[in-house]
């Protein structure tokens, strides 16, 4: 039986940005037999940095579903995608300029401030991220994050020009026809390939509902509620319920 289980990033395995907290649940998962798959709306550039310090070597999922990263030779079988560095692939989103495309026709009009159109220092305030980390969310491939806005009616203009904008644990998420259960989905179906599985996911925002819809068994960090979500009050009630 292999056992897999997803899990986002922000509030859910990280309360805040330093990893050390979310050491000892690796751990304890890895002690399990679980095949640890980040699934968040973090970039390429961020989870690898968690990946190193965690030491989590298994495929990911970054910014919303919108690209699966699968380390090379990993499975058994060959798997279409696109090469980048040591990983094959798989691209679900868009890509940024697109997107930053049209922000730059709203931002004027809507107030809108993210990433593409923000200074280091803005980030760094605006998300209370440690000064080292900005760079790594800067590096932004497939979506963009709206941290602020004047005036409301920017989301509707996005979705009627085919966007998706996504609420996570703390910002609205702007990205292509993507989620974190399409992408899932398709990392499940390769597993499967490889024998019988049982798979878990933990989030804690509206984001992660799809990734909820395609497993086993869900939890959902606080009290957001999921028909298919056990509410739990933090990722550690969850290694009790699945040891």
């Amino acid at each position: 039986m292999i056992r897999l289980i997803f899990l986002d990033i922000d509030k859910t395995l990280i309360p805040g940005y330093e990893p050390d907290p979310a050491k000892p649940i690796i751990e304890e998962l890895k002690d399990m037999g679980f095949e640890i798959i980040f699934n968040s709306s973090k970039t390429r550039a961020e989870q690898e940095y968690y990946r190193k310090e965690l030491e989590v070597e298994t495929p990911f999922i970054s910014e919303n579903g919108s690209a699966i990263f699968i380390p090379k030779g990993y499975f058994p079988f060959d798997v279409k995608g696109k090469e980048v560095g040591n990983y094959i692939v798989i691209e679900l989103g868009i890509r940024v300029e697109k997107i930053r495309e049209e922000l730059k026709k709203l931002e004027n009009i809507y107030g809108l401030k993210y990433y593409g159109n923000s200074t280091k220092e803005e980030i760094e305030k605006f998300t209370g991220m440690p000064p080292e980390l900005v760079p790594l969310a800067m590096e932004r491939e497939y979506s963009e994050t709206i941290f602020e806005w004047s005036r409301d009616g920017w989301e509707e203009v996005l979705v009627e020009g085919g966007f998706k904008v996504t609420m996570g644990s703390r910002f609205y998420t702007v990205h292509g026809n993507s989620d974190k259960g399409k992408a899932a989905k398709i990392l499940l179906d390769f597993y499967k390939r490889l024998g019988q599985i049982e798979s878990y996911a933990v989030g804690d925002s509206y984001n992660d509902f799809p990734m909820f819809e395609v497993v086993d068994k869900a939890f959902i960090v606080g009290s957001l509620k999921h028909k298919k979500a056990q509410n739990v009050s933090s990722i550690i009630d969850v290694l009790e319920v699945i040891k």
